[in-house]
């Protein structure tokens, strides 16, 4: 992995990476910490040209360091359905079910965005699904290890078995009738976001109980598929928050 926040990311929940390599001549006290931290955690550190840095981050902003770490992996269908028979009555989970996300910027956004609003699991489906490799640990500054990626044979039987777990599915779709800020994520929820231009595939399409959109009120007809995750999430996060406070007011 690489770049300054994903390793400081990593660093700070304890999980030091076997080897870093630090930048030649690089000065900065922002890798001068993380070169420390690493070194305390009983990581080797060693110092190499920057051209080597930049062949093994192949072109990507590495920010003078990377850091060779434990790859991530998805977490089972399994995993995901214990957890969810044995949510707490009290507690509503909410779930992102990404169909089709394939380029590892979005993915890594998504999971950022997934983690900031406090989102408890991301669905994805084996086949149309971006990797969890350094790239996306680097755009997710920190999220992808923090946040459980569940990975499941096929998507739309998942989206049944949530439904029998009295999870409700919000779909969002440009065509759909009616908008976001009039769906109902205050109970048990999974929002489900498309790839960009071809959307949702149409068994996940009906698979959902409800579609909405975002209403577009400038000249673009559409939101980049990460940025229009985050004004979904946070839609959620605004519905539950008036919901708690009612009901601490009661």
């Amino acid at each position: 992995m690489f770049g300054v926040h994903a390793v400081r990311a990593l660093l700070d929940r304890g999980k030091a990476p076997r080897e870093v390599w630090v930048q030649e001549g690089s000065s900065g006290t922002r890798l001068a910490e993380l070169a420390q931290m690493a070194r305390q955690g009983g990581a080797r550190l060693h110092s190499r040209p920057r051209d080597e840095l930049d062949r093994l981050a192949q072109g990507a902003s590495h920010q003078g360091i990377i850091a060779f770490a434990t790859p991530l992996a998805f977490e089972g269908e399994t995993s995901l359905w214990l957890r969810l028979e044995g949510w707490p009555h009290a507690a509503a989970p909410l779930l992102l079910v990404l169909d089709g996300i394939t380029d590892v910027h979005n993915f890594g956004a998504c999971l950022r965005s997934a983690d900031a609003a406090g989102v408890h699991g991301v669905v994805v489906p084996k086949d149309k699904a971006a990797p969890l490799n350094a790239m996306v640990r680097k755009v997710a500054c920190g999220a992808a290890e923090s946040i459980p990626v569940y990975q499941v044979t096929n998507l739309a039987r998942a989206m049944a078995r949530l439904k029998e777990l009295g999870v409700w599915i919000t779909g969002t779709a440009g065509e759909a009738e009616a908008s976001l800020f009039e769906a109902d994520f205050t109970g048990p929820a999974a929002l489900v976001m498309g790839a960009e231009g071809k959307g949702m595939r149409r068994l996940t399409r009906e698979a959902c109980d409800t579609l909405v959109k975002l209403p577009m009120a400038g000249s673009v007809s559409s939101l980049n598929v990460s940025v229009a995750t985050g004004i979904c999430l946070f839609e959620a996060v605004r519905q539950r928050s008036l919901k708690d406070a009612a009901s601490r007011l009661a």
